[in-house]
């Protein structure tokens, strides 16, 4: 795993698929995604080496359900004593009291998803204790106010956190970064395509410095725009 400052307050853990943030408030600090099953440890790792404690981490906002996300949630949960949460549509599959609606696939997109799960480790995650569920419109305590946006499309649970104060967006999986030229474009392996699109869109219309997303680099200022000339060439349908 690479840990890469992308501020002075944020970090990125970048995992063999997606990636996970660290927000920093004094001492105090929030995980934004957990990675994939056996994240945990790392994750706890990475946080000793950069001269903090896995508890000072008091929460792990999680963007959506999906393994590559929410499969570490449980062990670094263990670990640390953060409360994990997520929206409440997707808070049961997380708890794991039943599986997740599976994606509605493109065509294009089931090679890249063979090949990634591919590279996920296997087997069952640690589940949290506990799920806190939050929903769209809520104000978590970190980042001075951290505005947490409904973004239903790639799952119906997918949420987004936005930092007014600071000017930074974590998108989840309704955004991404090209990893061929970093260009940013619409989140892929969705339960529903115009929704996303739709939520995408909402998205653009938010007034952003940096935006940090589940997969692809991050865009580490001017991300408005960025985000706003993707939306132009990615029409919302329906």
């Amino acid at each position: 795993m690479d840990v890469v400052e992308l501020l002075p307050r944020l970090h990125l853990l970048r995992f063999a698929v997606g990636q996970a943030y660290l927000w920093h408030d004094g001492e105090e600090s929030t995980l934004i995604d957990a990675g994939a099953i056996g994240s945990g440890r790392a994750i706890a790792d990475a946080i000793t080496a950069l001269g903090r404690a896995p508890r000072d981490v008091r929460r792990i906002v999680l963007t959506h359900f999906h393994e590559d996300h929410a499969g570490g949630a449980g062990e670094f949960a263990a670990l640390s004593g953060a409360e994990v949460l997520a929206h409440h549509l997707d808070a049961p599959f997380v708890r794991g009291d039943r599986p997740g609606p599976s994606p509605r696939f493109e065509d294009w997109e089931l090679p890249i998803h063979a090949e990634v799960s591919q590279r996920l480790p296997k087997g069952e995650p640690v589940r949290p204790p506990g799920v806190t569920p939050v929903s769209g419109g809520d104000v978590l305590d970190f980042g001075g106010g951290a505005r947490v946006v409904h973004v239903p499309g790639h799952t119906d649970g997918s949420i987004a956190l936005f930092l007014p104060g600071e000017g930074v967006l974590f998108t989840g999986d309704t955004v991404a970064a090209s990893p061929v030229d970093g260009a940013v474009m619409p989140g892929v392996f969705n339960l529903d395509r115009p929704r996303l699109l739709a939520a995408f869109h909402r998205l653009a219309t938010l007034d952003v410095e940096v935006a940090c997303f589940g997969h692809g680099a991050p865009v580490v200022g001017g991300a408005s725009v960025a985000l706003r000339r993707a939306a132009d060439s990615h029409p919302a349908t329906g």
